[in-house]
This record gives structure tokens, sequence and C-alpha cells, in this order.
């Protein structure tokens, strides 16, 4: 059931950049209309309201403004200050009426920063042991905690992604749990137990197409939003669906 009256799929809502990010967009779009959604994409230049929305996708994209957490900013790292700033807006907005967020790559390390927590600005000069990777095709192992919402959706402990991060969470948020690491420690997942549904991977899952279990956020995602994920997909009861106290429009 769609959480809007009159609307036959759940409309989730993907940030991005004005410069770019397109790609990684159209890639989430497809993710989210293979797994039963209708999508629009927002940006700074092209806002939506979030309040119409029946889940956020926070993706991937340019560095956050090392401000936003205590840390001094790099000149050679690009940022997106207007991008910031409506990603921090949605999130506000997400968490006041309920809707269901996945945070991908950039928008994991978003999640984090919108509930107090820090990141590392290079994750290299803290984990010199890691490799320096940069590929969408799955080459880094990562290992899931067995009791979290994220084993459950993925079905598996130990999996193989894709890296296109030089960033990750390093002093984690209010009411949020790593759930997920690469062989160097370096943060990959990310979830808020009390939550219906406020998952953060490192990974880009929109680009492994091929691969069901990861495809299957996006199907989670979508359920949570249309009110129909299973009980063990929530903290707690599932809240009601949303579409019989609101009107189209």
């Amino acid at each position: 059931m769609a959480a809007i009256v009159g609307r036959s799929r759940p409309l989730v809502g993907i940030t991005a950049s004005i410069h770019g990010s397109r790609i990684a967009a159209m890639a989430n779009r497809l993710a989210l209309w293979r797994a039963g959604a209708s999508s629009v994409r927002i940006t700074a230049d092209a806002l939506f309201p979030i309040d119409r929305l029946d889940a956020l996708v926070v993706g991937g994209g340019d560095d956050i403004d090392a401000s936003l957490y205590g840390e001094s900013a790099r000149p050679q790292i690009r940022i997106d200050p207007e991008r910031d700033r409506l990603e921090m807006r949605a999130l506000d907005c997400a968490a006041k009426i309920g809707l269901p967020v996945l945070g991908i790559c950039r928008g994991s390390q978003m999640i984090n920063v919108h509930r107090g927590g820090s990141l590392h600005v290079d994750i290299h000069e803290v984990y010199e042991e890691a490799p320096h990777m940069r590929t969408v095709l799955p080459r880094k192992r990562i290992r899931i905690e067995p009791d979290s919402r994220l084993y459950r959706i993925l079905g598996i402990g130990e999996c193989r992604v894709n890296a296109l991060h030089h960033q990750s969470v390093d002093r984690v948020g209010d009411g949020l749990r790593v759930v997920a690491r690469e062989r160097a420690g370096i943060v990959q997942g990310i979830e808020a137990p009390q939550e219906p549904f406020l998952i953060g991977v490192q990974w880009h899952p929109e680009y492994l197409v091929a691969d069901s279990r990861q495809q299957a956020l996006f199907r989670h995602l979508v359920a949570t939003a249309a009110g129909t994920a299973p009980m063990d997909d929530y903290a707690e009861a599932p809240p009601p669906a949303r579409g019989s106290v609101r009107a189209s429009g």
C-alpha cells in the first residue's frame, strides 16, 4: 500500500549534488523502480517537500564540510555546502515524520554527522594498512554483525562490496550503532536500532545491480515505506500506514 492515497507506488526522494551524481542517481532510480517505488531527484536547485515523500535515500557524492563535525576543512577536498544544508534539513524532517532512510556512501556519513557524530577526513591517515581502492566492482570484503537489521536484510555475515570513498565514520552519532566493518577496521555500515529503517552503508549497492542481496536494501526500504516489511525488520511493531491519514496532493 502506498503511503499517500492515490499513489500506486511509494515515492522515494534521492538527494544529489547540483554538479554531478547523475549516474548514481539514475542507478538509484532504477534500483528503486525494480523494488516497487517511484523516485524523485532532489538537489539544492530542485527542491521537493520532504513531507510528501514516503522514504528518503541520501546519495553519494562530494565530501561533507568538516566544520559540521568540528574538524578543519582541507583545501584540496571538494565540498558542497548547499547540499550539506539540504540534507541536514531533509534528515531533520525525516526524523520528525518517521520516514525510512537509506544513506549511501556520503549519505551514510551524513546520517552520522546529522546525529552528532564525526568522520575521518582521510581514512588512509588513520588506517595506514587499508588498501587504496577505488572501484565500482565488489572487491572489498566486509563483515556484518549477526544481530543487526543489515544482517537480516542481506542475509549474510560477510560479503564483497565496492569502494568509492576516502572518508568514513569516526565517532558514532547518537542512537546509531556500527554494524559492519572491513578487515582494516573502517566502518562500512551503521544503523539506528530503535528506528523502523535508518541504515547507512559506505558502499554503493545501486551499482551492484546483479546482486539480489544488495538490491534487498532497496526492497526493504520500499517495503517499510509501504508498511509491508516483515515484523522482524522493525525494532518494535511497524507504524501504521501513513496513507490512511494523509491526503493526496
